[in-house]
């Protein structure tokens, strides 16, 4: 536990210390692996497939901001998805425009994951983001999750239609939109898991906010139980086309990715709790204090001790 505890402050004095590269570095990191996913999942444009695409996106996310960066991805995913369905894109549309609208109005900086979101679906741990934002985010960042479960699932019905979408007559449109949104919206498996994510970040925000022993560890397992109980739920009354294997394998690596989270956001030692109270004219006040764990890394010197004087033939050589 101290080698964890040591390698954590060697690497925040890393962190502080080369800050200005470090940022621009992760951000072209998760742009390119955005725009990666995008093309390797949904790649119906040719000319937006070229390998160089995600990397000259990566290397401008690295300059923007990452709500910037989910913008650009929203435009890629609807030139994409326009080669096939306009239909489908005008739905995309709609639901980024309404996430655009609660992002600005409600809290600004949660736009990414709206982008987030679907990749962590490709990536097939889609379990971690409600844990994650449930600790680290507020209850407004239901929407933009939400919203994106949603996008996830109706690229995934682009993808596995795109052939019968694709040879339908233009003259058909309006009776093709309708049937696209009964098909799309009507797919029980999207709701259950934006209302797993939802509960599960509802649950994880309330359990990490109270003053008990332990509230973060017990938040993570309490969101993973949610998430669980809700699509056993889903499972059991529409049947759905739930893998238990692929769903368990990819809880346990959202549990161990939050654990982390935890260790380098939330590392306290709840041995050394003190109890404090005091009062003023008008309050009295009881004061829970838990101190954060943190080492010193070491400073290790090395000093050469000679146990004889060197001979002028040593010297010379």
């Amino acid at each position: 536990m101290m080698g964890l505890l040591v390698f954590k402050e060697k690497l925040k004095q890393f962190y502080g210390k080369y800050d200005m590269y470090i940022t621009p570095l992760v951000k072209f990191l998760v742009g390119a692996a955005a725009f990666y996913l995008i093309n390797s999942n949904i790649g119906f444009m040719p000319r937006l497939k070229n390998p160089l695409v995600p990397l000259i996106m990566g290397l401008v996310a690295s300059f923007v901001p990452y709500g910037m960066t989910a913008f650009f991805a929203g435009c890629i995913i609807l030139a994409h998805v326009s080669q096939v369905s306009l239909e489908i894109a005008l739905i995309i549309l709609v639901l980024m425009l309404l996430v655009m609208m609660l992002y600005y109005g409600f809290r600004p900086g949660d736009g990414y994951l709206l982008l987030l979101t679907p990749m962590m679906f490709f990536l097939k741990i889609p379990y971690v983001v409600p844990l994650l934002v449930g600790l680290s985010g507020s209850l407004v960042s239901v929407v933009p999750v939400c919203c994106g479960v949603c996008v996830y699932y109706i690229l995934m019905y682009l993808k596995q239609n795109a052939g019968l979408l694709a040879g339908s007559s233009m003259s058909e449109m309006a009776e093709r939109f309708i049937q696209i949104v009964k098909t799309v919206f009507g797919n029980e498996l999207m709701w259950v898991m934006a209302a797993a994510f939802a509960a599960a970040i509802l649950v994880v925000f309330i359990i990490k906010n109270m003053s008990v022993d332990y509230a973060w560890s017990i938040a993570i397992i309490a969101g993973v139980i949610t998430q669980l109980v809700i699509i056993f739920i889903g499972d059991y009354n529409f049947n759905l086309p739930v893998t238990v294997g692929p769903m368990v394998l990819g809880i346990l690596a959202s549990v161990i990715l939050a654990l982390i989270y935890q260790f380098f956001v939330f590392a306290v030692d709840y041995s050394r709790t003190e109890y404090l109270q005091y009062e003023d004219d008008e309050y009295c006040y009881y004061v829970k204090a838990v101190p954060k764990i943190a080492v010193s890394a070491p400073d290790v010197k090395v000093h050469r001790i000679y146990s004889r004087k060197s001979t002028k033939h040593e010297r010379n050589s």
